[in-house]
């Protein structure tokens, strides 16, 4: 069945919680601050044409879904880079866009060159991606970190068609002098999988863990209003092959220029 579904997604940021001026009732997701666990994001960049790439996404997973660091809840972004692509396979998920973020984390952390498996921690630290000792002390340090508060909601609009979300960000923490801070959210699916027939991986059946399908920068900060304040609105077409069940969105902010990522949120799009 076909379900080209027309979410729009509502911002807004205060010094407050979520705003419950939507149309209806709006149910607030559960903060990482009430669970007694701070979010972090952790990025991989990876390929299915790279044959080292299987154990790192493999790991990422396993982070998703055991969670297995202490304060931490870590949300997997799992990116697939297209510099593999003329290696004898055509990553089916891979996508400029992510190279293209691949290299502005190399220009922050003042690198050489692109490389997969990369695991970025909070866009803070980065690892090769199948070092499970050292990425989780790096998770472990980013859940200590001071975190900006963000809370996603779903609010009940007149048209169950077109989904609606509200995402409310607290005062920031943990900035940097001069950079700015960018709000971003993305649609992850999990589940997703391929048989490889080509290129280093040939005759591997690929699992991954949460692949990034779509991702928007909704707007900047203006740190010159007191409260802070940001509104705006998008929207993304789910296309029809991405099953519902599967998917999540994050939030999260970001600076332009160092890449820190100073708070994040997620939760399920589907009730």
């Amino acid at each position: 069945m076909k379900y080209l579904l027309g979410m729009t997604i509502a911002f807004a940021l205060s010094l407050s919680i979520l705003d419950s001026t939507h149309d209806g009732e709006t149910r607030a997701q559960t903060s990482a601050a009430e669970k007694d666990q701070r979010p972090v994001i952790v990025e991989l960049f990876t390929s299915e044409g790279c044959s080292t790439c299987p154990p790192a996404d493999a790991l990422l997973a396993r982070f998703e879904e055991q969670q297995p660091v202490d304060g931490a809840e870590i949300i997997a972004l799992e990116e697939h880079v297209d510099y593999w692509n003329q290696q004898g396979w055509s990553d089916p998920f891979s996508a400029s866009e992510w190279t293209l973020r691949q290299q502005q984390y190399v220009a922050a952390f003042k690198g050489d060159a692109v490389y997969t498996p990369q695991m970025i921690v909070d866009g803070q630290s980065q690892f090769i991606g199948g070092r499970i000792r050292e990425v989780m002390a790096g998770i472990g340090v980013a859940s200590r970190s001071p975190k900006t508060e963000i809370v996603i909601g779903r609010a009940t609009s007149g048209e169950s068609r077109v989904p609606q979300f509200a995402v409310s960000v607290g005062k920031l923490a943990g900035e940097t002098e001069g950079n700015t801070a960018e709000v971003w959210l993305a649609i992850t699916e999990k589940g997703l999988h391929s048989e490889v027939n080509r290129g280093e991986n040939a005759g591997k059946d690929l699992h991954h863990a949460a692949i990034v399908r779509w991702m928007h920068k909704a707007g900047v900060v203006d740190r010159r209003k007191t409260p802070l304040t940001f509104l705006g609105n998008t929207s993304v077409k789910l296309k029809p092959e991405w099953k519902m069940e599967n998917l999540r969105i994050v939030a999260f902010v970001q600076e332009k220029t160092s890449r820190h990522i100073l708070g994040a949120a997620s939760m399920k799009l589907a009730r």
